[in-house]
């Protein structure tokens, strides 16, 4: 009779568990922060830039200019009449006091851009402010 016997170890085994508790963490919390676009339908590449500000979100009448120049409100395609009526629409509704955020693409023509400021302008609305990345 053997005075010392010898005992198999068990196969070394990898716990998947926490792993997968870590990752299901880290999908949430990039949920979580995603920022998320007012027009996600629009095909709209705002240009970047790096000293951009905040705007007020409560009151804010977003315009988006796609690259041929069609402009939205609320991803609803408009004409330029139809745009200035909206903007006075929206003048009369809030005041003076409303952010007029435009959301243009970045190879859109400096002419329709500078035709929804004028716009604004005509109607007292001097908050302007572009949509940047």
């Amino acid at each position: 009779m053997p005075l010392y016997t010898r005992r198999r170890r068990p196969p070394p085994t990898i716990n998947i568990v926490p792993l997968i508790d870590v990752l299901v963490v880290l999908i949430f919390f990039f949920m979580m922060v995603m920022r998320v676009q007012d027009t996600q339908s629009l095909d709209i590449t705002p240009p970047k830039m790096d000293t951009a500000g905040q705007a007020d979100p409560a009151q804010r009448f977003i315009v988006a200019i796609d690259k041929t120049g069609q402009y939205s409100v609320n991803n609803t395609p408009i004409t330029a009449a139809q745009l200035t009526a909206a903007l006075k629409s929206a003048a009369d509704k809030q005041g003076t006091g409303l952010n007029v955020l435009i959301y243009a693409d970045q190879d859109t023509p400096l002419k329709d851009v500078t035709f929804v400021m004028d716009e604004s302008r005509k109607l007292k609305l001097d908050k302007i402010r572009l949509q940047t990345r």
